[in-house]
């Protein structure tokens, strides 16, 4: 059987979507400058203390940046084709994947010789998924999101 430490997400969080959800509502209003966080929760349909909280993660990891005055709010620190999800999804949930991190699962490939094939089966899932958000920035979403086609992500063949 498969173990989990305790503590580890087996699929992303709340906070992890609302982390995104926040970032595609910067990444599609990024050339107008900084976003107050009720336009910004509005826009994304998230509850505003806790965008707070998410955002503020956000700053400290150097994704966003605060502005303060009367025009003041969150932008992006750069531009949205240069944010991969995975950099998100590592910050707020940790390893990707929802079968592990990809040192546990070597473990129990060298380790466990009866379950050996089944380990290696859930290595190439987290590494493709891995590869999958890797590939994909925050600006993909949004072009994705424009167009009901879902074009092809960079690097990964897969389509939307």
């Amino acid at each position: 059987m498969m173990r989990v430490r305790k503590g580890r997400r087996l699929k992303i969080s709340q906070k992890g979507l609302y982390a995104l959800q926040a970032l595609m509502t910067l990444a599609r209003r990024h050339s107008q400058g900084a976003i107050k966080i009720r336009e910004i929760a509005a826009e994304s349909d998230l509850p505003e203390k806790f965008l707070e909280l998410i955002l503020l993660e956000l700053k400290n990891a150097r994704i966003v940046q605060s502005v303060r005055g009367a025009r003041g709010g969150y932008q992006l620190r750069r531009d949205p084709a240069e944010i991969p999800l995975s950099d998100i999804i590592r910050l707020v949930d940790g390893p990707l994947a929802p079968l592990g991190d990809a040192e546990q699962l070597r473990g129990l490939i060298a380790n466990d010789a009866d379950h050996r094939a089944l380990y290696e089966v859930f290595l190439a899932v987290r590494d493709a998924a891995a590869k999958i958000l890797e590939n994909t920035t925050v600006a993909d979403l949004i072009t994705d999101s424009k167009s009901s086609k879902g074009g092809k992500r960079r690097g990964t063949g897969a389509s939307g």
